[in-house]
């Protein structure tokens, strides 16, 4: 039954073993029904838990399975499922530094002239990070435009050709097969290469910026799989955006550039070696996605405030500035190589990769009386993006129940290519909405059945890339399309968008969910044209905007991000306050009925993920019911063999030990001096550092900070280093290595308190204290995510080894 406790993730890690090379024996069961499997609710014993920081070593060195046998492969029909879990593969990050002897010795040598350098790098690293991320945009948006034109002029081309003599199956055909070809390649490489890739990958980066350690997902590989996956997506057709993979671009480009080496390339540059710790990494990775969103949509303040909102769950003030720094960069540039592109080099007029035209305010405003009209919108954008959410929940539990095999994945992504093309064609073969060429700006006009002269209105939805289809609408004059065209346009778009988000293959849903709301946007406001017979203020692409910002507000529920991107993308302030209002209402819509898109698929993934807030019914419970006990620690001074074998036990994988005096005398636990990390213990183990070679006068350089770093990011497992018996009986001192004051709490503290503090410090391992100062308990990300606020009141989720 092993290997039924396997689940697609993020990783792509679904293999048997467990990942520190145990067989699944005693692993949970996903329905929380195997031996072993923590039961759900209340009635959980502490034993039921892993015993301290419930932490696995997995990442400590992500290629520890070559030490391992590889197990036969069996895929099961069915992998069960239970979204109530949490999994105990996700580490975290160690943000919170160890301020041990080291550190603070190398602190106290940085003079003001060595601070200010370090400070100058930083900027470097910001300014390279905006550079680098404009100019994959570019390269994005130039690949996609070329391959995306060259396609629609071979089958317009055709449908031309056969519309005069008949036939027009042929023309179908081949959109299918080009659409299933391209889309082919771009599932087969994220399937089989790096699944980590798929999706948009903003769920992914915002675990990365809450402390959720994501195997791989900030690597080179992921980056080269995401640019080639989502160029393939949009070339291919399918119902997808290239802005929100931007935003995993950009954070996989500020987590190379600022740890100065490729482990992916084994390249190490010996640049930027002061920043390789977590705290350094994550705080570039969040200037990273802003520059994303700048780049995407050529917004960088709301670069900035997505980083804030969606991101950082601890934010640093000289942080803003350095991010918007970057953000900036990242437009820039982007801006400067798609001016030179497109033949007017002075004229900076494409700041982001979807640019919504200008807005006019003198012809498009608006009155008071339509602030209940646009609230009215956001409930109907509140809905429908419920509706949204709840189909593709529906759907990915589906998915990964069933469509759990890399080849099965590929098969899927090209059925949706296929139908994708086929919908498209059938409904463009069905409409009759023709509308004069003279004066339109359409980039492939198809004539069809339509008079010389006409062109088919349905196809400028249906037969161009989303990001044009979307201006189109905001932007084409009244008259342009027909009510039944726009309703029939937005059904179709609504479940091919639906079903395509969760594909194995990279593509973001911001794009179509603007492309679905300004559709029934659009139309909403040609209704209201007809009942106020004509009305100057009744402008659709007025209405097109704001039902793009209450759809994709329905979706995400992003509020002050969103609002700010759609402001800088329209370069209008006028409409902030409507945008905002329908925002606000559909995001309040839409949580009352179920949870916004990124949320859920965390969520679906069981990542411990750390809301802003503690459940607010969780005053109750008290630090003492949340730990994790009994604790592992370990003495001032201890025996090479106790460190060895508790770093091999595979039953606990513990990554942080409290450290306590040494007092051979009492079998009582003594008071707390420490806290060490099992990464700092196996770089002590590998170079050695006992108490006796230092008597015995052996040659040995004091170990130093350098060597920590130059380990970071994936430490060694511990299997791979040798000790040899006589090495065992030796001892080793953790004074100097251990961080003296790690935080602690008394088991009084309530959840709320301890949940605050963890938090916002950003820690790992919190020690929990008795009055003695003894410790009793450690309470780790786990024990905090398990706790939350459901249907019937609070909620304990259960743990699960996959």
């Amino acid at each position: 039954m092993a290997n039924v406790a396997k689940k697609v993730s993020w990783s792509g890690r679904d293999r048997d073993d467990d990942e520190d090379g145990r067989v699944g024996e005693t692993t949970p069961l996903l329905n929380g029904t195997g031996p072993g499997a923590a039961g759900s609710g209340r009635q959980l014993t502490p034993s039921s838990f892993l015993r301290i920081g419930q932490l696995s070593n997995v990442d400590l060195n992500e290629d520890i399975h070559e030490l391992e046998t590889e197990l036969p492969r069996q895929h099961p029909n069915e992998i069960p499922h239970n979204e109530k879990l949490l999994s105990l593969k996700y580490e975290s990050l160690d943000y919170d530094n160890s301020e041990n002897q080291l550190f603070l010795e190398e602190e106290r040598r940085i003079n003001h002239a060595a601070f200010r350098t370090v400070e100058i790098k930083r900027w470097v690293i910001c300014a390279m990070i905006g550079i680098l991320t404009g100019l994959v945009a570019c390269f994005i948006d130039i690949v996609v435009e070329n391959l995306a034109g060259l396609k629609y002029r071979v089958v317009k081309d055709n449908i031309d050709k056969f519309t005069a003599k008949g036939g027009l199956s042929f023309s179908l055909l081949l959109w299918a097969t080009l659409n299933a070809s391209v889309v082919m390649v771009g599932s087969v490489i994220v399937a089989f290469i790096e699944p980590v890739a798929a999706g948009s990958g903003i769920p992914q980066i915002k675990c990365y910026l809450n402390g959720v350690k994501i195997p791989h997902v900030v690597r080179l590989k992921t980056l080269v799989i995401k640019v080639c996956g989502v160029i393939l997506s949009v070339v291919g057709g399918l119902a997808v955006g290239k802005e929100g993979p931007m935003i995993h671009s950009g954070s996989v480009i500020a987590a190379g550039i600022s740890q100065g080496r490729s482990t992916s390339l084994k390249r190490d540059f010996k640049i930027f070696e002061y920043f390789r710790r977590d705290t350094e990494k994550r705080d570039f990775v969040s200037a990273g996605a802003a520059a994303g969103v700048s780049a995407a949509f050529g917004a960088p303040v709301g670069g900035v405030l997505f980083s804030l909102e969606e991101g950082a769950s601890f934010w640093n003030q000289f942080l803003t500035w350095r991010i918007f720094f970057a953000s900036m960069i990242s437009t820039f540039t982007l801006n400067s190589v798609l001016s030179v592109y497109h033949g007017n080099a002075w004229d900076l007029s494409s700041p982001g990769l979807i640019n919504f035209g200008r807005f006019d305010s003198e012809k498009m405003g608006y009155t008071i009386q339509e602030i209940p009209i646009f609230i009215f919108m956001g409930v109907v954008g509140g809905i429908l993006g419920a509706l949204f959410n709840a189909l593709n929940y529906w759907l990915t539990m589906f998915r990964i129940r069933y469509i759990h095999r890399p080849c099965l994945q590929v098969v899927e992504a090209m059925l949706v290519a296929a139908v994708t093309a086929t919908v498209g064609f059938v409904m463009i073969y069905c409409s009759r909405d023709c509308q004069p060429i003279q004066g339109s700006s359409v980039a492939y006009p198809l004539q069809l059945f339509c008079a010389d002269g006409e062109y088919n209105s349905m196809a400028t939805a249906f037969f161009n890339t989303p990001e044009k289809s979307v201006v189109n609408l905001f932007h084409d004059p009244p008259g342009s399309y027909n009510p039944m065209t726009l309703g029939m346009f937005t059904l179709m778009y609504f479940f091919l968008a639906c079903w395509t988000y969760g594909l194995t293959v990279s593509a973001g849903v911001f794009i179509p969910s603007l492309l679905i709301g300004a559709a029934w946007g659009r139309l909403f406001g040609i209704s209201l044209s007809y009942l106020t017979k004509g009305s100057i203020w009744a402008d659709p692409g007025k209405y097109a905007l704001m039902g793009a910002a209450a759809q994709l507000g329905g979706i995400v529920r992003m509020t002050l991000s969103l609002t700010v991107i759609m402001m800088e993308a329209t370069g209008n302030v006028t409409y902030g306050f409507p945008i905002m209002l329908v925002l606000m209402t559909a995001k309040i819509v839409g949580d009352y009925f179920v949870e916004g898109l990124y949320d859920m698929h965390i969520q679906l993934q069981s990542v411990p993920f750390l809301h802003w807030e503690a459940p607010v019914t969780s005053h109750s419970l008290t630090a003492r019911e949340v730990m994790s006990t009994p604790v592992t620690c370990l003495r001032r001074i201890e025996r090479v063999g106790t460190v060895v074998d508790i770093l091999s036990d595979t039953s606990s994988n513990h990554n942080g030990f409290p450290v306590v005096e040494s007092n051979p005398d009492t079998t009582q636990v003594a008071g707390l001096r420490g806290l060490i990390l099992r990464s700092q213990l196996i770089v002590l183990l590998k170079h050695k550092v006992f108490v006796e070679r230092a008597n015995l006068n052996v040659v040995q350089r004091r170990l130093k900070l350098k060597d920590f770093r130059d380990a970071y990011p994936r430490f060694p497992p511990i299997q791979s280093i040798h000790v040899s018996q006589d090495e065992r009986d030796c001892m080793i001192d953790l004074s100097e290595f251990m961080n003296p004051s790690p935080y602690t709490v008394p088991q009084e503290a309530s959840l709320p308190r301890v949940f605050k503090l963890f938090r916002a410090l950003g820690l790992r391992h919190l020690v929990v204290v008795d009055n003695r100062n003894e410790v009793v308990g450690m309470v780790t990300r786990k024990d905090l995510a398990r706790y939350r606020l459901g249907k019937e009141g609070l909620e304990e989720l259960s743990l699960a080894q996959t």
